[in-house]
C-alpha cells in the first residue's frame, strides 16, 4: 500500500464536490466546516465545484473530472475532501487520466456515501490508501463524540502506526437540518450494538478476524464490484475485510445486492464482512425487514457477518482506512477495530 503523508499542521486540504454539491441555503454550514479546518491549522484551497448544485451535480463531469485531476497532481495538495457523497461520482471514473495519476504523490482522500466510488477506484487502481470515514459537512468542531472528532488525528499518523476504534455509545436516528441551524452536530439518541447475523458464529463469547480493508456503499460497489475500479481478487494472496453499508436500497434490492456479489464470489476471499446500518428504514408496505434480507443472503455463509456497525448515513462513522491491515474484536460487551498502516 502506498500511505500519504501524514496530515500535520500546515497542511493544504483541497474542497471539491466529486458529485452533489452545497446549494446556496447550506453555505452557512459550508463556510463553518471550512473554518473549523483552518482553526484546525490546515490551509483550505476552495475549488470551484463546490458552492453549486443542478440536477445531483456541482458541474459537469467534465469540469469536475478536470478539477479533480488538478488536485490530485497538485504536489502541494495533501489532502481532497468532498463536502458529502450525492449520487454521481461514477460518472468522472472514465474520465479521469489514470496513467498520469501513477506518477503522482499520494495524498489522503476522505468521506462516504458517494465518495466511497471514488476511494475504491483510487485504491484499486493506484494502489493508495484511503479514508472512508466522516463526510466534511459533518466535520465540525463541535462533534465531540469520540468516533468522528478523531478523523483528523489517525490521517495525522505515520506509516507503519496503529489505532483502535471501539463502537459509539449511541447514534443519531435523524439528520440534523443544517440549513436552520449550521453550528448543529449529531442528536445521538440511540443505543448503539454490533451484532452477528451467522447463528454458529453468534453462539460463540467473542468473534475475531483479521485482514485488509475494502468497502463503501453497497448502492454503488455492487454495481462496480469486478470492474477495473473495484477488484479486490488483485489481493488473493491475502484476505480481506469487507464492509458495505446500505443507503437507499428496499429490502428486495437490498438482498438482490449482496446475493449478486455472493454469486459473483465477493465474499471466497473475505476473513469477514461488517455491515453497517441500515439507513432504509423497515416499514409495514413491505414484508421483508432490512435485517430478514440480509440474514437470506448473507446468513448462512461460515465466516463473520457483523451488522449494525458504524459506518454509514447514520452517524458516527469509524474512521476505516482502505488497504490498512485491519482486527476486528466484537465481545458480549463491545466491539473494536485496531488498524496498522503497512
Amino acid at each position: 500500500m502506498l500511505y500519504p503523508a501524514p496530515l500535520s499542521r500546515g497542511s493544504k486540504v483541497a474542497i471539491t464536490a466529486f458529485s452533489s454539491g452545497v446549494p446556496a441555503a447550506l453555505h452557512p454550514r459550508l463556510d463553518v466546516v471550512l473554518n473549523d479546518l483552518r482553526i484546525r491549522g490546515f490551509e483550505v484551497l476552495e475549488g470551484k465545484c463546490l458552492r453549486e448544485n443542478a440536477k445531483h451535480v456541482s458541474a459537469s463531469a467534465e469540469v469536475r473530472a478536470k478539477e479533480l485531476m488538478q488536485f490530485l497532481c497538485d504536489e502541494n495538495v495533501d489532502a481532497i475532501m468532498a463536502p458529502w457523497g450525492g449520487e454521481m461520482a461514477m460518472d468522472l471514473l472514465p474520465l479521469l487520466d489514470w496513467n498520469r495519476l501513477l506518477h503522482a504523490k499520494p495524498k489522503w482522500i476522505l468521506g462516504f456515501s458517494d465518495v466511497s466510488t471514488v476511494l475504491t477506484s483510487i485504491t484499486t487502481k493506484l494502489g493508495w490508501a484511503t479514508c472512508h470515514g466522516t463526510n466534511l459537512m459533518q466535520l465540525s468542531l463541535n462533534q465531540t463524540d469520540a468516533l468522528t472528532s478523531k478523523v483528523l488525528d489517525f490521517l495525522s499518523l505515520a506509516e507503519g502506526s496503529s489505532f483502535k476504534q471501539n463502537n459509539a455509545h449511541f447514534y443519531e436516528a435523524q439528520y440534523a437540518d443544517y440549513s436552520k441551524n449550521p453550528n448543529a452536530a449529531f442528536n445521538l439518541t440511540e443505543p448503539v450494538k454490533w451484532k452477528v447475523l451467522n447463528k454458529g458464529i453468534r453462539e460463540e463469547s467473542s468473534v475475531t478476524f483479521s485482514g485488509r480493508l475494502t468497502g463503501g456503499c453497497l448502492d454503488i460497489h455492487m454495481m462496480l464490484y469486478g470492474s477495473e475500479f473495484f477488484n479486490p481478487k488483485a489481493c488473493e494472496n491475502e484476505s480481506f475485510i469487507l464492509y458495505l453499508e446500505n443507503a437507499e436500497l428496499s429490502p428486495t434490492q437490498y438482498f438482490r445486492a449482496l446475493q449478486g456479489l455472493k454469486l459473483q464470489g465477493a465474499f471466497n476471499n473475505v476473513s469477514g464482512i461488517l455491515i453497517g446500518r441500515n439507513a432504509v428504514l423497515d416499514n409495514d408496505s413491505d414484508p421483508v425487514s432490512g435485517t430478514e434480507a440480509l440474514t437470506m443472503a448473507l446468513g448462512e455463509l461460515s465466516i463473520p457477518v457483523l451488522y449494525d456497525v458504524d459506518i454509514g448515513h447514520l452517524a458516527p462513522n469509524l474512521t476505516l482506512i482502505n488497504g490498512a491491515l485491519a482486527k476486528v474484536e466484537l465481545t458480549q460487551t463491545q466491539g473494536s477495530i485496531t488498524q496498522t498502516l503497512i
